[in-house]
């Protein structure tokens, strides 16, 4: 849904007359799966959401709309004291009614806006006519009071837990992703900047931001890549000749794995929104609890997982597959997607998409059958997988179909992926 339609249509809520219900989770997703559908949009359309700034956003998103509606999840309990640094945040008055759907709404308008305070001015009125269509619906049918504490309620939440996000070493990231003033390690092997365009490498200082449920950024860190050699014998140049045969050898099928899930900035809402759009096409019957722990969950886990891959990016600083291969084999060669602008070693794509698969997988069952229709709006046939690993498993092979990374960068990214997932499954979202 694009941003106009988002200012003049979409679904009702179900469930919402006069009586407030107790339990969120007696209302439907619709509140939370049209904001993250926004989120895709937005993440699309402004100005400095890479990767990396994109998974941020979806982390505290989930978050906030977890916290915001928890106290009418009664078997569920607040992540305060469990993710880092996160304060008790503000609690409810006692003994008094809320519409969790109208906390809902308020909170992620509120964060929304925050998050994305540089949003052009179609993606601000997109914001504002969202909160205000549900807002109305809302407000014409509950008691003034009720609508009022719960719209009050989901602004605080929301202003706690950006005040929150503030200090974790990515705020404002949008403004800044590629520094002028890093110098990369050089030396055979190192990263050197890719063409077509030979850009400064993205926001290098990533994997130092505090994360949400990993101890550092070093958490899950999946040990070293093949040694670097330029010898034909090499299990290195092994790797390279792989990444070029299959290259020269695409078949129609594994061009168009590469092109789905290539999810470039700017042209789509980046791989972890795609992986918030498998979760939100999972939760389109889903109820306003289940949607608020599952976004929570995968907005946790991508977030977490760009700290770690780009934690393990710069610490080994590996080239990518077309500057060893234009030095090495064929200097006329070129990655059929477009080689981003950071480091090889471990494959951003392979971590966040099994961190998700993972969550999603420990919410939803090892066998959850699904198509993925992420790229319907730009003319991509839908995916179809019997599973979220399968989906992810795709996803990272994608990257040596498009020639942007190596075996083990794959191999061992889908590893580190699992483990950061199997962290955020962990933590103690029920009582």
């Amino acid at each position: 849904m694009s941003l106009m339609a988002l200012v003049i249509g979409g679904s009702l809520l179900a469930g919402c007359g006069r009586q407030a219900s107790m339990f969120a989770k007696q209302y439907d997703a619709s509140v939370a799966t049209e904001w993250f559908d926004l989120y895709l949009e937005l993440v699309q359309n402004t100005p400095g959401f890479t990767p990396p700034v994109a998974a941020r956003a979806f982390g505290y998103a989930g978050v906030t709309l977890y916290e915001a509606i928890v106290p009418g999840m009664p078997e569920y309990q607040s992540l305060a004291g469990q993710l880092n640094e996160l304060p008790e945040l503000p609690q409810p008055e006692s003994g008094v009614e809320y519409h969790w759907p109208t906390v809902a709404n308020s909170a992620l308008a509120g964060v929304t806006r925050q998050l994305f305070a540089n949003a052009a001015t179609e993606g601000r009125a997109a914001i504002d006519a969202l909160e205000e269509r549900f807002a109305s619906q809302f407000g014409a049918t509950l008691d003034p009071a009720v609508f009022k504490r719960s719209a009050a309620r989901g602004q605080a939440v929301a202003d706690a837990v950006f005040s929150w996000s503030m200090a974790d070493g990515g705020h404002e990231g949008y403004l800044a992703n590629f520094p002028s003033d890093f110098s990369p390690i050089a030396g055979p092997g190192k990263w050197i900047p890719t063409p077509p365009k030979f850009s400064n490498c993205m926001l290098p200082h990533w994997g130092a931001n505090r994360p949400f449920v990993l101890e550092s950024g070093k958490a899950c860190a999946p040990g070293a890549p093949p040694p670097y050699s330029e010898d034909p014998a090499s299990g290195f140049f092994a790797q390279a000749k792989e990444v070029y045969d299959t290259v020269s050898q695409l078949t129609p099928e594994q061009m168009e794995i590469a092109t789905f899930w290539a999810d470039n900035a700017g042209e789509t809402a980046t791989p972890p929104g795609h992986s918030i759009s498998i979760a939100s096409q999972v939760l389109k019957e889903a109820s306003l609890a289940e949607a608020a722990e599952t976004y929570a969950k995968v907005g946790i886990a991508v977030a977490d997982a760009f700290i770690a891959c780009w934690n393990t990016k710069y610490e080994y600083s590996l080239l990518r597959p077309v500057s060893y291969i234009q030095q090495v084999i064929d200097p006329s060669w070129t990655s059929p997607i477009v080689t981003p602008p950071f480091p090889e070693y471990t494959s951003g794509h392979s971590v966040q998409s099994a961190a998700a698969a993972q969550v999603l997988t420990d919410l939803f069952g090892d066998s959850y059958a699904f198509a993925d229709h992420t790229h319907d709006a730009r003319g991509l046939a839908p995916r179809t997988f019997e599973s979220f690993f399968g989906a992810a498993d795709e996803a990272a092979i994608s990257r040596l179909y498009g020639g942007i990374h190596f075996r083990a960068a794959i191999e061992n990214g889908l590893e580190q992926g699992k483990c950061i997932g199997q962290k955020v499954s962990a933590i103690e979202f029920r009582k």
